[in-house]
């Protein structure tokens, strides 16, 4: 009976977050869905400002300190250890949930784009960032990362085992296509308003910092992470082997001037 609870409470965060997931394609392109970002703003700037940066740290908070190695540990004395993974994976929608809910645009508008063209460009960018987004979790293994093959697993009454580290596909030429995948959601957009201008730069700003924690734990969980942080590019392909040439350009000049 247990485990059948526990497997059904892993398919109801799956589908709390994959309903949040499609909510957002529509909530930050302003797409289909009853309240966008840039919807007209019902307070004043200031108040809107402090709510907006209030429930964006408060995603930021509640996503990086449930991810650190040291919280499961201790999560997981009062929750199942199979049912972690499903439990990040609810309050992380939750937190989204929360967000779109209480978001309060400021209005204003920094850029417009009017070329049909360029407007055009910039949405296939914002659906391909998201048709990335999708890809990468599947190359790192979907199911895995969102908590459904923890909770079959406990189901089937097998016990869970880590994934081999892996660089399929896109991994061979950045270390997080995933991220990369969410700037360009933030990103493309024809019309940039100050409400969007706010999430874009304070969600790449989290990312930014993200990364460095996320690394910092995987060069600890995995041997093998340090060569590779030092072979592939973060976030832009082809940025560490510019970087190689331009040190050895300078090398090379200094050998010379002496």
């Amino acid at each position: 009976m247990k485990r059948t609870l526990i497997l059904l409470y892993g398919v109801v965060c799956y589908a709390v977050f994959f309903a949040t997931f499609l909510y957002a394609i529509g909530f930050i392109g302003n797409l289909w869905v009853p309240k966008g970002m840039d919807s007209a703003p019902t307070a004043p700037f200031a108040i809107a400002l402090l709510i907006d940066l209030g429930l964006l740290a408060l995603f930021a908070v509640q996503h990086s300190v449930m991810a650190r190695p040291a919280f499961k540990r201790a999560w997981t004395r009062l929750i199942p250890e199979s049912a972690e993974r499903s439990t990040y994976t609810l309050l992380s929608s939750l937190a989204l949930i929360l967000l779109f809910w209480q978001w309060s645009p400021l209005g204003g508008t920094v850029w417009e784009v009017r070329d049909p063209t360029a407007r055009a460009a910039l949405y296939a960018i914002y659906a391909f960032g998201w048709a990335l987004l999708l890809y990468t979790t599947f190359l790192l293994n979907h199911f895995d990362l969102f908590g459904l093959r923890q909770v079959w697993l406990q189901f089937r009454g097998r016990p869970y085992t880590h994934l081999p580290f892996r660089t399929p596909t896109v991994y061979r030429w950045l270390r997080h296509p995933l991220y990369l995948a969410w700037l360009l959601t933030f990103w493309a957009t024809p019309t940039m308003t100050l409400t969007h201008l706010l999430f874009a730069v304070m969600t790449t700003v989290y990312i930014l910092l993200a990364i460095r924690w996320e690394e910092r734990d995987l060069v600890a969980a995995l041997p093998e992470y340090e060569a590779y942080r030092r072979r592939v590019p973060m976030l832009v392909p082809g940025t560490l082997r510019r970087r190689r040439m331009e040190a050895s350009g300078r090398t090379a000049r200094t050998a010379v001037t002496r």
